[in-house]
């Protein structure tokens, strides 16, 4: 099929590059005229595993391509709109003012017959509203919700585990889902599950799910900040309720808390749509946990604080970690660089490394050292804090690591390293909601 993919940030590069590689012929289109250069040589403008493969393949192989010139969209058969709808900056709502404006480009050059696709998350009752711009225009609308998690996305869009079809009634609907079942073929004839379901339907599931797993997370971190108290170990806790598959142990990690691009973004516009709908339960229990994963940040840096004699002026600290997660370059909303500035701003100097998202962090943050080398970052630290669970980090020797730093003391805000391990190579070692004897690390998930 010939299909557009309006807006190449990082759910529509994905989104190409996947459509392109089940065969279809896409184009990419975006006003950023600096990163459709870059993709229109093949080249990832963030780090994702696997994408650079598939924008290669697609370059050579001539079904990809990528514009900012929106009249080279006219032959598609489906448009994509895969536009960011970040947070407002005067609220929690959803900003969809890069949307629209991207409907409206797209309107002169539909046809009739055409299907355009919602992918973007959006509060509910956008899509009616998109569906009154395309009066007129013979286009049918169709909502396809996405569920990428980054540093999965690839697999996330060529193995998911659902698609989720928001249709209208009637001979509309059933054409945009008829459209969709083609783009999708591939993964339908693997069996993938597809649900059918109304535009308002459609709109919810994304903020639904992320909000759970934000709900989740801060639940898991509320109960160990009680563990501290009690001197309970929250992994030994979380692992004993995750063997109960009515709860399961996916994202119920205690730890440093969540952040990213999507789940706070999707968490508040949710709470303001609870909000716009008067259901005031959904509300309150949102702002909570929104509440309690500022205070796991928090925390975090108030033990570090302490682990210092009370006063991080001039103390050297490490902080392993920058990027949001493991698996990319992405610093919104960084729980690692929260914390990171946080001490910084206590008068701390503080040296961040991180396996990708140096080069994306260091102009923002002035006040934090970046350093490239691992080795550097750690030379002299009175304090060290893993805030990001890489691989690489994960995998460092704790008794060469001590013969790197000045004072082998290590604050796991992940829970992720081997604390007895760590202890017998002569480090201090911390965990977050850990009795000081706990020392078992807990198994890794993405989030």
């Amino acid at each position: 099929m010939k299909i557009s993919v309006i807006g190449a940030g990082y759910l529509g590069t994905v989104h190409a590059a996947t459509l392109a590689a089940m065969g279809h012929q896409v184009i990419g289109l975006d006003t950023d005229a600096a990163r459709i250069e870059q993709l229109a040589a093949g080249v990832a403008p963030f780090h994702e595993p696997g994408l650079v493969e598939l924008l290669k393949e697609g370059h050579v192989g001539g079904h990809l391509t990528f514009t900012t010139d929106p009249a080279l969209l006219a032959e598609a058969e489906v448009h994509f709109l895969c536009v960011g709808t970040p947070q407002s900056k005067t609220g929690n709502e959803s900003d969809l003012s890069f949307l629209l404006s991207a409907v409206t480009a797209l309107l002169p050059y539909l046809h009739p017959g055409a299907v355009v696709v919602g992918k973007s998350t959006v509060p509910v009752g956008t899509a009616t509203r998109i569906q009154q711009l395309l009066v007129g225009t013979g286009a049918v609308l169709a909502w396809n919700p996405e569920f990428l998690r980054q540093g999965t996305a690839v697999q996330d869009s060529l193995i998911p585990d659902r698609l989720v079809y928001g249709a209208q009634d009637g001979t509309a609907g059933a054409k945009g889902a008829a459209a969709l079942d083609a783009v999708y073929a591939p993964l339908l004839e693997r069996g993938t599950p597809r649900i059918i379901t109304n535009f308002a339907t459609a709109e919810l599931i994304k903020v639904s799910a992320n909000a759970f797993l934000a709900l989740k997370l801060s639940y898991i971190n509320a109960v160990g900040e009680f563990c501290e108290q009690a001197g309970a170990d929250v992994v030994q806790l979380a692992q004993a309720l995750g063997h109960d598959d009515r709860i399961g142990g996916k994202y119920f990690q205690a730890g440093v808390g969540f952040g990213g691009g999507c789940l706070p973004k999707d968490l508040r516009s949710f709470r303001a749509q609870a909000q716009a709908h008067g259901v005031e339960s959904l509300d309150e229990m949102l702002s909570l946990v929104d509440g309690v994963n500022a205070d796991a940040r928090y925390r975090v840096a108030e033990t570090a604080v302490r682990l210092l004699g009370g006063d991080v002026k001039g103390r050297a600290i490490t902080v392993l970690g920058a990027s949001f997660k493991p698996h990319t370059d992405d610093i919104r909303d960084s729980p690692a660089l929260d914390v990171a500035c946080q001490l910084a701003n206590q008068g701390a100097k503080v040296s961040v490394n991180d396996p990708q998202a140096v080069e994306t962090a260091w102009l923002q943050y002035p006040q934090l050292t970046f350093e490239n080398q691992l080795q550097t970052a750690l030379d002299g630290a009175e304090l060290v804090l893993l805030l990001t669970p890489w691989p690489e980090f994960l995998a460092l020797d704790p008794a060469h690591t001590a013969t790197l730093v000045q004072r082998p003391v290590m604050l796991d805000g992940r829970n992720a390293l081997d604390g007895a391990v760590w202890r017998a190579a002569g480090w201090e070692y911390h965990g977050v909601g850990r009795a000081a004897a706990a020392l078992a690390p807990r198994p890794q998930a993405a989030f």
